[in-house]
Formats: C-alpha cells, sequence, structure tokens
C-alpha cells in the first residue's frame, strides 16, 4: 500500500514536524510481535513497543481474539445509567493487581483524560468532606501528564506550558525537577543524591498553607520527558509531607503501570501508596484506547452520600469503560498473568542497564539514565540547533538499520518489550551505536 500525496497532505500528525516528515515519510502498513512492516515491504524492529504501550508484542493473539469476539457480540454500551459485563469484570481485576487500599476504578479513554479526571475527583473529594478551600493544585518540572488543559497545567514541560500558558489552570505550582547532571550523572538506576528535592512541598505548603492544596501529583518515574528516575526516599518524603497536611497525592502511572518497572503499579515497585493512581497504555497493550483512575475506599466512600438516586461525581466520557477497549483489558491482563510478563520484565532489567550504559564513554553523550525497562541516552546538542541529532538519528535508524525508536529532542528513549529477549536489546544498541558513530 502507498499513501497518495492528498491523504498525506490530509493528515496533520500528533507530535510530528509535519512538513519534514511529509518530504520522505515512514509509513507502517502492520505489525506482529515485535516487528513493524512498512509499505516498502521491510521488517523494522520496534525498539520502543508502540509508544510505552505494547508490552507484550503487537497483535497479541489473545488479545485480537478477544477484540474479534467482543466486536461481534456488543460492539458499544452506553455508560450513563447502565453498564455491560466486560467493564465491571475489568475493573475487578485491575482493582485486584493494585495496593490493598485501592477498590474502585474510573474508566476513561486516555492517559490525559485519566489525569483531568484524577485532578476532578481531587478537588471534589475535598468539596465533599467540607474542604472546598482546598483548591491549589502542584506538579513538578519536567513532568508530563498529558495535553488536555488540566494535565498541561500541572505538567512542566515547557514547550507546552509556552504555546498554551495564557490559558492553563490558575492555582498551580511546581516543585523542582530531579535531575541533577552534577551529582547524579549516568547513574545505574536510582539516584543516591536528592531525596531533599521533596522538601520543595513543604515550602510550597509554607507559601500557600498547605490546607489549601488539594493534591500533589508526580509520575514515580518521569517517563516521556527523558526517563527521570526518582532519587531514593523522594517519593517516600512526598507521601510523609501530603499526609501531614492532608493533601492527596496522585501517582501518574500512565507509564509504569503493568510491568514497565517491574511490578503491576509502581507504586508496589517503590513501596510508597499514592491516594489515586492515574493509567492508561498498558491497560490494553495499547490495542485499543483505554484509560482509568483507581482510587482509595476513603475517596470513593466521601461521595456517596446524599440522596441515592443522585449522580455522585458529575464526570464521565461517552466512551467510559467502552466493551471492546474492556474486553482488550480484560485479555490483557489475563495475558500478563498467564505469561508471567512481570516477573520476565525485572528479569530483564540487569541486561538492560548494561547494554543502556555502554554509552557511558561515547562522546556525544552527555547522560544515561534507567529504571526497571525505562531507558534514556541523551546526546549533547548540536550548537544552535537542539534536537537536530536526535532526529537524524530517528531517521537514519528506520531507513538504513530497520529500527524504530523513539527520541525526544536530542534524548533517544527506551522502552523495550517486556517480553524482550536479551539479544534483542544488545542488537538495538549495536545499531544505534553505529549510527551515532557517524554523527558529527
Amino acid at each position: 500500500m502507498t499513501v497518495s500525496a492528498a491523504a498525506l497532505e490530509a493528515y496533520w500528525m500528533p507530535f510530528t514536524a509535519n512538513r519534514d516528515y511529509k518530504k520522505k515519510p515512514r509509513v507502517i502498513v502492520g505489525a506482529k510481535g515485535h516487528y513493524y512492516h512498512t509499505d516498502d515491504g521491510r521488517k523494522v524492529y520496534d525498539s520502543f513497543s508502540g509508544l510505552w504501550t505494547s508490552g507484550i508484542g503487537h497483535c497479541h493473539p489473545k488479545i485480537v481474539e478477544a477484540v474479534q469476539k467482543q466486536v461481534a457480540t456488543l460492539d458499544y454500551s452506553l455508560g450513563f445509567q447502565a453498564g455491560h459485563d466486560r467493564v465491571f469484570e475489568l475493573a475487578e481485576k485491575v482493582v485486584a493487581l493494585a495496593p490493598e487500599p485501592f477498590t474502585q476504578i474510573f474508566f476513561t479513554n486516555s492517559g490525559s483524560e485519566s489525569v483531568d479526571t484524577a485532578l476532578k475527583i481531587a478537588l471534589a473529594y475535598h468539596r465533599a468532606r467540607g474542604e472546598g478551600h482546598r483548591t491549589r493544585l502542584i506538579g513538578r518540572e519536567r513532568g508530563y501528564h498529558g495535553v488536555n488543559f488540566g494535565g498541561m497545567s500541572v505538567g512542566g514541560m515547557s514547550p507546552n506550558r509556552k504555546a498554551f500558558g495564557s490559558s492553563l489552570l490558575p492555582g498551580v505550582d511546581h516543585m523542582r525537577h530531579t535531575w541533577d547532571l552534577e551529582h547524579n550523572c549516568k547513574v545505574r538506576g536510582l539516584p543516591a543524591w536528592g531525596a531533599h528535592l521533596a522538601d520543595d512541598l513543604e515550602r510550597l505548603c509554607a507559601l500557600h498553607d498547605g490546607g489549601n492544596i488539594a493534591a500533589v501529583i508526580v509520575d514515580p518515574v518521569a517517563g516521556s520527558t527523558g526517563v527521570l528516575p526518582p532519587p531514593v526516599g523522594y517519593l517516600e518524603k512526598l507521601r510523609e509531607t501530603c499526609d501531614r497536611h492532608g493533601i492527596l497525592l496522585i501517582f501518574d502511572e500512565v507509564i509504569t503501570a503493568f510491568g514497565r518497572i517491574g511490578t503491576a503499579f509502581g507504586a508496589q515497585r517503590f513501596g510508597v501508596n499514592p491516594d489515586i493512581i492515574t493509567m492508561a497504555k498498558g491497560l490494553t497493550n495499547g490495542v485499543i484506547p483505554m484509560g482509568g483512575v483507581m482510587v482509595q475506599e476513603k475517596i470513593y466512600q466521601a461521595f456517596m452520600q446524599g440522596p441515592e438516586s443522585a449522580v455522585e461525581l458529575f464526570h464521565g466520557y461517552t466512551y467510559s469503560g467502552h466493551p471492546v477497549a474492556a474486553a482488550a483489558g480484560v485479555a490483557a491482563l489475563n495475558a500478563y498473568e498467564e505469561e508471567g510478563t512481570f516477573e520476565q520484565s525485572r528479569s530483564l532489567e540487569a541486561h538492560f542497564e548494561e547494554v543502556l550504559h555502554s554509552f557511558d564513554n561515547h562522546p556525544l553523550v552527555k547522560d544515561v539514565r534507567n529504571f526497571g525497562l525505562m531507558g534514556s541516552v541523551e546526546m549533547e546538542s548540536r550548537p544552535g540547533a537542539p534536537g537536530a541529532r536526535g532526529m537524524e538519528v530517528h531517521k537514519k535508524c528506520f531507513w538504513e538499520e530497520d529500527l524504530v525508536l523513539r527520541n525526544g529532542m536530542d534524548a533517544i528513549q527506551f522502552s523495550p518489550f517486556l517480553n524482550s529477549k536479551p539479544d534483542d536489546m544488545t542488537m538495538t544498541m549495536e545499531k544505534i551505536r553505529k549510527v551515532m558513530d557517524g554523527l558529527d
């Protein structure tokens, strides 16, 4: 299949340099397992498992079968004042994987929607408890929480704030990020230095009065910003400060959930329980768009007051808990369990760390970071051309090495399949090194 010029022009692509891309399109027409198939007949290895999404491979037969069966049985069902069997089944399965305090999940269609839903739940929770004055939200610099206005407001990605800053939510502050080249350059795993950076939250509590703050949101391991693992003890300190001031702690686990760091949820890997967890991506292995917001029992019960016939949370989406997405989710969670995916992911961490840090001494590399099956190799930028090296690596890998990778500016990001073979990881790094060695 060849995409026509008219078709190329008609599609405004997301997070893409559209004019550059359309000069020489990189078109994918199929996928199976760990490989994409291109329109020019090549198999290219997917080094990013979709977009942090497809942990057990593309077109997984168990999920494909479940989706095909579901769409022929119940393609859609309204989710307001009605429910279907698959969504209840999925809810039970997700909650069963979670830390014990979590008892309910609200379904969305994406990570961005999950974050905005979590923020609304946090604000409404305090109001339901008679603390409607708690309206301030705290995010973190370099945090990424999607592209809706709520998520951009608590997020700390400067391009989003530059473009849309005039219309972001008021009453939002940000803690400092945790990336520090002086103390943590090319550290393997969690940095030992930096737990004190969590004291920024205490500073903001002193500034605004902690009693006015509704929630703090962080990604346990920042992903899209270039993979920033938290310093040892950092998340624990945030939890302690939130408890001291009655603030809800939200973990944005759109990336870290479902095996990416070796457990069902990052909260379990770090031994820190937030009050709310957002998710998406791995929930369905990326097969059908779906997200969710999981809450502790205390939050759910705060809403279950007043007349039983009244809507407790005036919020939802047309496609919340879509039957086909729910079927994909059930099948994905079953596959994770049957195939030992989370354990397999954990077993691959040491090899992934080793091959990733083989770039530590490369002359173009500024930093290397990793945790779980998340990693980043950050190159020095060309003078006056930030992002140019990263884009060149991306293109050359696709055309010359049959490899798809994700570049965020000059940082190459890695999200290997949770069921990768060690040789796949080694091959990926060798191909990237070959390309990088040829750069100026």
